[in-house]
């Protein structure tokens, strides 16, 4: 049975993948054909959800973007969210973000809602946008929770933060954080994605060498950063990635200089959101804890998802410049 599953969910997948550009594509759901069989029903009798999968087979910088795209689609079509745990359960503790939401499985199995599956949509064109919701609409007199096509994109992100920092920084979780930091100093955090972009430098994989940036971009960055801030505080820096020090050998010049090669994965993301200063890389492993950090955020600006407009969140050219009148305010 769980073979059968696995099988069926991975050609799905490559149905989608193959068909999601055609125009007909809509119509392979059957939530297209209940819209086409069923008059739209404009007054709303029951109480309808929304909901995304973090995909369990992707990262968490991933998995956290799915989740958000949940969140944030259910405010954009008027629908209440519904909550899908992350796969790990060590992350659904960790991030903290069900708390208050009610979860699908409570919908599903004790207050007889159904599960209907929603075409991948471009948030771009209003025709998509505008069919998805005659879908939705159909359904007004029904208890559904809609679920989201696998990985359906929300390029924003940042419209939920008001909503995330809450759920994160008051989970269960950070009652027993245990940083490294020293309080006494000023702790700045730099990431720089390594792994997976390393191979990809080799394979010549596009998808991959947009995310690559070299040690010089960062090193750039940190030299400005370091040079600019007016802090009374010591500046002690945090330097997280894969690989050995030796990868990084440009970066035993910077004094009070800590690498973290071998922290845990949860524990770089708490370290990167409490940082006073973020430096993230083309990764949604530190974009993620960007999100939630209530510090300077120092970010590529050339990425995939959006960023405040705000004074703590500063943007950087491909060649690691930034107007570094923007730190000054920094005391």
């Amino acid at each position: 049975m769980i073979l059968y599953k696995k099988i069926k969910k991975k050609s799905w997948s490559i149905i989608v993948s193959r068909l999601s550009k055609k125009q007909f594509y809509p119509k392979i759901y059957k939530s297209y054909w209940y819209l086409h069989f069923n008059k739209t029903k404009k007054d709303k009798l029951t109480k309808n959800y929304y909901a995304a999968i973090p995909n369990p087979g992707a990262g968490i910088g991933h998995q956290m973007a799915n989740w958000i795209a949940g969140y944030w689609f259910a405010k954009k079509f008027e629908l209440d969210f519904a909550h899908i745990p992350f796969s790990s359960k060590k992350w659904e503790s960790f991030l903290g973000f069900g708390a208050n939401e009610i979860k699908v499985s409570e919908l599903v199995n004790n207050q007889g809602y159904k599960k209907i599956k929603l075409p991948l949509f471009d948030e771009n064109n209003p025709q998509a946008i505008e069919l998805t919701k005659k879908i939705i609409e159909a359904y007004n007199d029904k208890k559904v929770v809609f679920i989201a096509e696998q990985d359906q994109f929300y390029k924003g992100q940042i419209g939920v933060i008001k909503d995330l920092k809450p759920k994160f920084h008051n989970a269960e979780a950070r009652k027993t954080r245990q940083l490294v930091y020293n309080q006494d100093n000023f702790n700045i955090a730099i990431h720089v994605r390594r792994g997976d972009i390393t191979i990809g430098q080799e394979s010549k994989n596009t998808n991959l060498l947009m995310r690559w940036q070299d040690n010089d971009y960062f090193k750039n960055v940190l030299l400005s950063v370091t040079n600019t801030i007016k802090t009374q505080k010591p500046i002690a820096i945090y330097f997280f990635s894969q690989g050995n020090k030796k990868d990084f050998q440009e970066f035993n010049e910077f004094k009070n200089l800590t690498f973290c090669l071998d922290m845990n994965a949860q524990d770089s993301f708490e370290h990167m959101a409490y940082a006073d200063l973020l430096i993230t890389s083309k990764s949604s492993f530190s974009y993620k804890p960007a999100l939630l950090s209530n510090g300077i955020k120092v970010c590529p600006k050339n990425f995939w998802h959006d960023y405040p407009k705000s004074n703590d969140w500063i943007l950087v050219d491909d060649n690691g410049v930034f107007d570094i009148n923007k730190l000054l305010f920094i005391n």
